[in-house]
């Protein structure tokens, strides 16, 4: 049996071309069974690599025994060791994550810093058939469509899994034939996890339900990552016809999909719900954000992800990080008095930062602010009467984001003397009979 599983071990590995099999590559152990059977199995295939163990400090006395077990594993193998200390807890409340995504992000950020530092080609983890299992059955639940469904992947990005096709069985039984040690988490036994009701309730009860209920499994997630591939395939044109970045960095997604012969018939509009909540999926939007936008009708109304925010604006939508929002950072104003008569400014060939005005016209001193509902002012050859800002917008053709960034220089009577960037106000025009020049930049 132990032979059989070594082979097989390392026929997956050659065959799925997992890691480059002749460099060193990084193994992640805990200490439990399954990443102690998956070094054994590097060792005894001859493959090289080193062991990375996270402390993450959660189970006071356990880790440091976790840790200590692991320093003498990879000692015996005479394999390099790295090891991290982390406050887990801390983490988790300053970005206000749960503690097993905090201990998650922690753990593959370092992963990730080895990698780049040492060169390892691949990370190495002991996920499991079973482990495959069970994430099939916690994504079924929390309802996160067709990319959940597929378990988990042998290889994701430098991640790689090489031992998905055994089973928790095959993995003990190997250990304990191998006369393997390892420690066990207490928690893995603790019905408060929802994994481990999937892991010790659900998944006995079709195995008594179906005894070949690990097989079928097993073929059911194989399958849909087939279906995965293929509907991700089928995706991709549409996903490059209704989805236009940006330089700004903003994503324009296109709400005008109803005539795509794909979506026909399409009575309740369910598949546009779909192939929306595909595309807005990558900046963390959900089902149930995605059903609020197809029901809104009024322009202007913003919708938040955890990372993105989403403007509704004319069949589209504006979506960009939320770290971008165009009033987090204040823009600098500088004011400098010129005479015109000693000034060697050409005006008329002024950067888009920078304006001069009349001195006279205006009082100080001069502010930026954004446009408010109502704001009218007179532009450069406008003689008489003025305009709606909002108006100017809608010549030129502003998107909301673009309302939402644009400043306003205004002076101490809140007149707008400039639409920065695009269009001073006639009244403050330099004329030449201006005797003192003001001259604007706004950085």
């Amino acid at each position: 049996m132990s032979s059989s599983v070594l082979h097989r071990f390392i026929q997956h590995v050659t065959q799925q071309h997992l890691f480059p099999t002749g460099k060193q590559v990084l193994l992640a152990v805990s200490g439990g069974v399954d990443s102690v059977v998956l070094a054994h199995l590097m060792r005894s295939a001859g493959y090289p690599f080193a062991v990375a163990h996270c402390n993450f400090h959660l189970r006071p006395v356990d880790c440091d025994r976790d840790e200590a077990f692991v320093r003498q594993l990879a000692d015996g193998y005479g394999v390099p060791i790295h090891v991290a200390q982390f406050d887990t807890h801390a983490h988790a409340a300053s970005h206000r994550q749960g503690t097993e995504e905090a201990a998650r992000q922690l753990r593959y950020d370092w992963f990730a810093q080895l990698c780049a530092l040492h060169g390892y080609p691949a990370i190495l983890t002991a996920h499991h058939r079973d482990d495959s299992a069970e994430t099939f059955f916690l994504n079924l639940l929390r309802g996160t469509g067709l990319s959940g469904l597929h378990g988990i992947l042998p290889v994701q990005g430098s991640v790689v899994r090489p031992l998905l096709p055994f089973s928790r069985a095959e993995i003990e039984d190997y250990a304990l034939r191998q006369g393997l040690t390892h420690v066990e988490d207490s928690t893995n036994a603790s019905l408060l996890y929802r994994r481990n009701q999937v892991r010790h309730r659900l998944i006995p009860l079709l195995r008594q339900l179906q005894p070949t209920a690990d097989t079928a499994l097993a073929t059911t997630i194989a399958n849909l990552q087939h279906v995965e591939q293929l509907y991700t395939a089928l995706l991709s044109p549409l996903r490059r016809q209704l989805v236009d970045p940006q330089p700004d960095g903003t994503i324009c997604v296109s709400l005008r999909f109803d005539t795509l012969a794909a979506l026909q018939p399409d009575p309740r509009g369910a598949l546009r719900s779909q192939l929306l909540f595909e595309l807005l999926r990558p900046y963390g939007f959900n089902a149930a954000d995605v059903a609020d936008i197809l029901q809104c009708r009024t322009p202007g109304r913003r919708f938040l992800s955890a990372t993105h925010q989403a403007l509704l604006d004319r069949g589209q939508l504006l979506v960009q990080p939320l770290s971008s929002e165009p009033h987090d950072t204040e823009p600098s104003l500088s004011v400098e008095t010129l005479q015109a008569s000693a000034a060697q400014i050409d005006f008329r060939h002024l950067p888009p930062n920078q304006a001069l005005f009349d001195a006279a016209t205006l009082r100080q001193p001069l502010a930026l602010r954004h446009w408010k509902t109502g704001d009218r002012f007179q532009p450069l050859g406008l003689a008489q009467g003025s305009q709606l800002v909002s108006d100017f917008f809608s010549d030129h053709k502003y998107s909301l984001l673009d309302k939402r960034r644009q400043l306003l220089l205004v002076d101490a009577d809140d007149r707008i003397l400039w639409i920065v960037g695009r269009r001073t106000a006639h009244p403050f025009r330099v004329t030449p009979a201006s005797a003192d020049l003001l001259l604007v930049t706004v950085g």
